[in-house]
């Protein structure tokens, strides 16, 4: 993947953002901002890099309005490892959570994987080589000939194989017709036996569900040699075949040392967690029942916050230059009910706001990933053509408004319940419409949400 992070600047980060996020450009600069801080990190003299700590950001807002989806979208921009975790899953010891550190090793898994992948992409030529000479071996097993005895007085230490027939100069020709025969996919569903490697996962089976998915490795290394990984012979088609016996040729190929050494420097240096539900951990006073446990996660999150080594499986990860963003809607607690140090790690603070209807009819149309050019597609490959009209982008986004202001505001996730039962009918009868174009009108959105609509208690549960 091209690192892009140092050939943007401020303002196209925030352009590429715009064609996925509408509105909140405060939160867009803010973020610019701390993208291009790296890119400007990477240039100072190296006495001075170390010494510069990322500016991490809490993003302020309701639910819906565009807060995982800056994160994740700058960390596309930046081709950065990112993470997505919610500070509810965490605990302190003696509730049931996860350890905090598991953030970290969930980033460096990602990276780790990205990484192979794109290495993976690198070796995929010579992969299908090998996995084809695989193929052909399975199709022609090798011949043995027989040796021919030294003789008398020679000083050959070994016999000779011979091969008087001349089978060897037939079977290169019938290997040869065979590898053209795999080309051209005649043989795919011939079916084979190959011998495929079956993962210890019934020994670590027992170790599932119970917290302890950070002793995976520690557990593998374990049992390695008491239950080493054992093979088994499968029937299968060529086809299947080829694919198991391609990724067993890439993972030959690849230098997993490389990979993990690339992708633990990416993590430190590039990588972004976004911590979600922040506002849900932070102290409102009290001393009892679900709050005990909300000061000690703080203070958990704060050495990773602030930089700490964290041990993985491919190896010690530093965090003290790891980007963190924080979300939360702080309906019932603001930023000051954090615990001091952990506020001193995050000096931005960027409030996100609500959306207006105006901003919903863009978002039903203009965003790459658009919710209209998402119907509009899906049932395109039926073969039927939904025609939306401007009058009726406008009303879906008054009926939204209407309905987050009647219950739960949750933003932009309310197109997608609105979106959902007003093309119910077409959805379902669409094999029947083949050739068809279905206007949407405002008329048309009326009628499929009216008797939503006009009983109240029937909206709240219904959208």
């Amino acid at each position: 993947m091209k690192n892009v992070e140092g050939e943007l600047t401020p303002k196209q980060i925030v352009a590429e953002l715009d064609k996925y996020i509408i509105g909140q450009e405060k939160a867009k600069r803010s973020v610019a901002i701390a993208l291009r801080n790296r890119f400007r990190r990477k240039n100072l003299p190296e006495d001075l890099r170390d010494e510069v700590a990322p500016k991490n950001i809490i993003m302020i807002g309701p639910t819906g309005v565009g807060k995982t989806e800056i994160a994740r979208r700058l960390s596309n921009i930046a081709g950065a490892p990112f993470v997505k975790v919610e500070a509810t899953k965490y605990t302190e010891v003696g509730y049931v959570g996860r350890d905090v550190e598991s953030m970290i090793r969930d980033l460096t898994n990602g990276a780790v994987n990205d990484v192979k992948k794109e290495m993976s992409a690198e070796v995929e030529s010579l992969a299908k080589q090998k996995a084809e000479e695989d193929l052909l071996d399975i199709l022609l097993p090798p011949v043995s000939f027989p040796r021919k005895k030294p003789e008398v007085g020679s000083i050959a230490s070994e016999s000779i194989r011979t091969d008087p027939t001349g089978t060897e100069d037939k079977r290169k020709h019938t290997r040869e017709r065979f590898r053209e025969m795999l080309r051209r996919g005649e043989l795919e569903q011939k079916i084979i036996e190959i011998e495929v490697k079956q993962p210890r996962t019934q020994v670590l089976g027992m170790f599932a569900g119970m917290g302890l998915e950070e002793m995976d490795q520690n557990i593998s290394n374990m049992f390695g040699n008491v239950f080493p990984e054992k093979k088994k012979h499968k029937k299968m088609t060529v086809e299947e075949a080829r694919k198991i016996l391609e990724e067993e040729e890439r993972d030959k190929l690849i230098d997993m040392d490389k990979v993990v050494k690339v992708a633990i420097e990416r993590v430190e240096q590039m990588g972004i967690v976004f911590l979600d539900e922040i506002d849900k951990i932070a102290q409102k006073g009290t001393t009892h029942g679900p709050d005990v446990s909300r000061e000690g996660v703080q203070r958990d999150i704060l050495p990773i916050v602030e930089g700490a080594t964290v041990s993985t499986k491919y190896g010690a990860v530093r965090t003290h230059h790891i980007l963190f963003i924080a979300a939360g809607a702080f309906h019932m607690s603001k930023p000051s009910d954090l615990i001091p140090e952990l506020q001193g790690r995050f000096p931005i603070r960027v409030e996100l706001k609500s959306l207006t209807t105006k901003d919903l009819e863009k978002i039903l149309v203009q965003p790459k990933n658009a919710l209209v050019k998402q119907y509009f597609s899906l049932l395109e490959t039926e073969g039927v053509k939904l025609e939306f009209k401007p009058d009726a982008i406008k009303e879906i986004a008054k009926i939204a408004t209407f309905v987050n202001s009647q219950t739960e505001n949750i933003g932009a996730r309310r197109l997608y319940t609105i979106m959902e039962l007003m093309l119910e009918d077409v959805s379902f009868t669409a094999p029947e419409l083949d050739g068809q174009t279905i206007p949407i009108t405002v008329k048309y959105v009326q009628e499929k949400l009216k008797d939503v609509l006009e009983n109240k208690d029937l909206s709240k549960y219904i959208l």
